[in-house]
């Protein structure tokens, strides 16, 4: 649920500030600072899933990348690895075909937010710049949950960083970081060509950010975006937890 909200709310932006008939291009004439509007508002939608309570039960992994990380720094167990991917890139199709729902036509004019390097970037060049906006985005979480003092900012932290990442990268790349975000849109649009690009590409930079953080001098102290102690979690963590319920004693 809280990838296909991502999905729905972050594409409509794309919609409403580049589709035809755009009210914001009145508004806002500069590409770029659509472009940065678009991002703070795709951002924005991340960030308030992971301060919902859905968020805060989930741990709001609302990319495979980032569980991928996680579970490389071995806070995310296996089977729960395969669970979240799985419902990711479920929920990444289940907003990419409301999008389309609500918006047709606008949607389609803009891709149904299809994420797809720009005429004339190679595809390694494309992989290359992906895979290092997703190890910045990764090593930022990563900076913020080795702290409990910090460990709270971890989605305003995230919301500053795709901002920028999208403004500065979505003229080349489109700006995935999320695998799940691209597939959905690449489905209901019907061009899968370049997918691969944005399938392989957040998935190493997370690796190599996972690979970078081993050096580092802290250990995460949570694998949440936004730690909730009232809530349980399946996820490991240092922080304190809500207690599972004790299991019934007797027949």
């Amino acid at each position: 649920m809280g990838t296909a909200l991502l999905v729905f709310f972050g594409l409509s932006a794309v919609t409403l500030d580049f589709g035809p008939h755009s009210p914001v291009a009145s508004v806002v004439p500069s590409p770029s600072a659509r472009l940065l509007l678009t991002g703070v508002l795709f951002a924005g939608a991340g960030a308030l899933v992971t301060v919902s309570p859905m968020g805060r039960r989930s741990g709001a992994h609302l990319n495979p990348a980032v569980t991928l990380a996680f579970w490389l720094q071995r806070h995310v167990h296996l089977h729960d690895l395969v669970g979240y991917v799985v419902a990711q890139c479920a929920g990444g199709l289940v907003g990419a075909e409301a999008l389309r729902l609500a918006w047709d036509g606008r949607a389609a004019a803009v891709g149904f937010g299809r994420t797809a390097p720009r005429p004339g970037l190679g595809p390694m060049a494309a992989i290359g710049l992906e895979a290092l906006m997703t190890g910045l985005l990764i090593l930022v979480i990563f900076s913020f949950l080795s702290s409990p003092r910090t460990a709270r900012w971890t989605p305003w932290a995230v919301l500053v960083t795709v901002a920028l990442e999208v403004w500065r990268g979505a003229p080349y790349t489109g700006t995935s970081l999320n695998p799940a975000r691209s597939l959905g849109p690449a489905i209901v649009s019907g061009h899968l060509g370049g997918l691969w690009i944005y399938l392989v590409a957040p998935l190493a930079g997370a690796t190599v950010a996972a690979g970078v953080w081993v050096l580092a001098p802290r250990a995460l102290v949570t694998a949440k975006l936004f730690h909730d102690p009232r809530y349980r979690s399946v996820l490991r963590s240092l922080l304190p937890t809500r207690p599972a319920p004790a299991l019934a004693s007797g027949s």
